[in-house]
């Protein structure tokens, strides 16, 4: 199996933690130049420092905030202007806060999905044109188990991941004859910030230690564990490699099991 990137760029939104780094130390490892893309300029360099160069890459990085889409917009079409070539997109955001959906306000609505559909939307449009000169793109997007099964107490999580899928399924319809894949992501239960943060949550609101919540997540997963920012990063450096070019528009569980459907 060849899963080189060597002479791909990649731009990973996210990548200053969890998955998002994760997938960005991964495809370096097989040799793409990396494009860093989040709000937090420390966290960026730091990061930046840890991709390997070993084949000759050059990495680089966009400090943007997808709470402001103007701004994401600006930044990135400088950032092409400079004659920057990404053929590799991976669409990855911060999941939206818990909560019941009977209780989401619209605005709760607008918010993500601006910083999830529309930030996407935006960066892809900006892209495809590079994609299909080189007639070779990879469209990677992150989002949930959810997409398959809704997760109780992430109403407006859930509504997002379901839009984000559908868009993708579309467009990877609309653009496969030019050489460009678009495929889904699910991770499961995966050691993150944001599961440390809704374990935490779901013990106060239960009134139970978060090791009982830790265990019961555990209890629904057949491999009784939480999986690795790594594990999800392996999934899209495959994905992105030139041996996965014939699987496009598919939503692929990175969960242990977790998921019941076929």
């Amino acid at each position: 199996m060849n899963l080189s990137l060597k002479g791909k760029r990649a731009v990973v939104c996210g990548s200053t933690q969890g998955i998002g780094k994760a997938i960005a130390l991964n495809l370096a490892n097989q040799g793409a130049s990396i494009t860093l893309l989040s709000r937090d300029e420390d966290k960026l360099k730091k990061t930046l420092k840890q991709l390997t160069i070993s084949n000759d890459q050059k990495h680089d990085y966009i400090v943007s905030d997808f709470n402001n889409l103007e701004d994401l917009e600006e930044k990135f079409n400088n950032y092409l202007n400079k004659n920057h070539k990404p053929t590799i997109l991976v669409n990855n955001t911060g999941g939206p806060l818990p909560g019941a959906i009977a209780e989401a306000r619209n605005s709760d609505f607008k918010k993500y999905m601006s910083m999830h559909l529309y930030c996407s939307h935006f960066l892809t449009q900006a892209l495809l044109p590079i994609m299909k000169k080189e007639k070779f793109g990879r469209i990677i997007n992150i989002i949930s188990i959810s997409v398959k099964s809704p997760i109780d107490n992430l109403g407006v999580s859930n509504t997002v991941r379901w839009a984000m899928a559908s868009w993708a399924k579309t467009l990877s319809n609309e653009v496969a004859k030019d050489g460009i894949t678009v495929n889904n992501v699910l991770p499961g239960f995966t050691m993150t910030e944001r599961l440390k943060s809704l374990i935490e949550q779901n013990a106060n609101s239960k009134n139970k230690s978060v090791k009982e919540i830790e265990k019961e997540f555990k209890s629904k997963i057949p491999m009784n564990r939480f999986g690795l920012p790594k594990e999800i990063a392996s999934s899209v450096s495959f994905l992105c490699s030139k041996d996965a070019a014939y699987i496009n528009g598919i939503n692929l569980p990175v969960d242990g099991g977790f998921t019941k459907s076929l």
